[in-house]
């Protein structure tokens, strides 16, 4: 098996790297080319807009949840004994992770992925909420803001197994739970046909989503055959841009992860979507107030992302792949709390009526 092949020649610890390292960069070449991202999604469909985005993120989450449940119901895969069903998960950390990560991702103007894939075309905004992000989620794991986190994830807590398995729970079995996701695929096809999406959206989706499922079988694959304890795991980028960065900075001695690999083959893969299509520039901030907005919303998303146990990707892809408690709850909160945001600070109607009263006023006066 040729697996077993990479394990001889590379060792189990460079496997699970190098598949990071090439699912990631599937997943940055096909999530630049589709503009995948949760938050223009959600702005979006709280606008009331019918651009395609939405259509785009729906095709990318049918595809991951309906990908992965597949492999699960031929016997290919199996979730119990990852982290997201089989440990203790927080309930309330999962509300209120998600509420400050859907808050942070609108005012950083992208989620943890998004930042990555647009870092790597040149956006220097980008970059720097990045690097912000990743340090605010190593913060909040083993250092300042850990006490704050725990705390939070200690007000409401759910055992793991059976009570975060919510196919165990509501007895509708793989197939039910891969009938779900075709459903909202076939959606996916109507809406994107009524609203002209393009190729490479749709099928740019549907590959990020592929990815997804492929991360979850490789990862299981490999802790099957591994002689090691490794754990299974799909795609995140909270966890794994602050293992990068505590590797870059302190250069540790442990042995090489899939999230090593992941984060720098994401940013590869979309830097070779951006070079092919010629779509590489530099962008920087245009003042004060909007680099302010940006690294708020990055500390917003690297806190939030941790407490929660995922990021839009994390918990709104994977987690929700494999129908955890803890990632619908997140997830949940991350459309509300981003609509929420984009109400309050950035809709045109939103701010129309405060102007209309300032010019009554004005007359008012005169």
């Amino acid at each position: 098996m040729w697996l077993e092949a990479s394990f001889d020649r590379l060792g189990e610890s460079g496997t699970l790297a190098a598949g990071g390292l090439l699912i990631g960069a599937a997943f940055g070449f096909f999530a630049q080319r589709s503009r995948f991202c949760l938050r223009s999604a959600v702005i979006e469909f709280a606008r009331r807009q019918s651009g395609g985005k939405l259509t785009v993120w729906l095709f990318a989450f049918a595809t991951a949840v309906g990908a992965t449940q597949a492999l699960a119901w031929a016997g290919w895969f199996d979730a119990s004994t990852a982290r997201q069903i089989s440990a203790r998960g927080s309930l309330s950390g999962a509300a209120v992770g998600g509420a400050l990560f859907g808050t942070g991702m609108i005012l950083a103007r992208g989620c943890a992925s998004r930042l990555l894939v647009l870092a790597a075309q040149g956006n220097l905004r980008a970059l720097l909420s990045g690097l912000v992000f990743a340090v605010a989620a190593q913060a909040a794991w083993t250092g300042a803001l850990a006490p704050l986190r725990e705390l939070i994830s200690g007000w409401w807590t759910i055992e793991g197994g059976t009570p975060r398995d919510l196919i165990a729970r509501s007895g509708i079995g793989h197939g039910g739970a891969l009938a779900f996701a075709l459903l909202w695929l076939a959606a996916a096809l109507v809406w994107a046909r009524r609203q002209h999406v393009s190729a490479w959206g749709w099928a740019g989706a549907i590959g990020a989503g592929l990815c997804v499922a492929a991360a979850w079988w490789f990862s299981y694959a490999v802790a099957r055959l591994g002689f090691d304890p490794h754990p299974v795991q799909a795609l995140s980028f909270t966890g794994p841009s602050a293992e990068v960065l505590n590797r870059v900075l302190f250069a540790t001695g442990q042995p090489l992860t899939f999230d090593a690999g992941l984060v720098p083959g994401v940013f590869a893969g979309s830097f070779i979507a951006a070079s092919l299509f010629g779509e590489r520039r530099l962008e920087g901030f245009e003042g004060g107030a909007s680099m302010r907005r940006y690294l708020i919303g990055a500390v917003c998303m690297g806190f939030g992302g941790m407490l929660a146990g995922g990021c839009a990707v994390g918990s709104g892809l994977s987690g929700a792949a494999v129908f955890t408690a803890t990632a619908w709850v997140s997830l949940s909160a991350m459309w509300a709390a981003a609509a929420l945001t984009d109400r309050l600070l950035d809709r045109p109607d939103a701010a129309q009526p405060s102007v209309s009263r300032q010019m009554a006023s004005a007359q008012d006066r005169a």
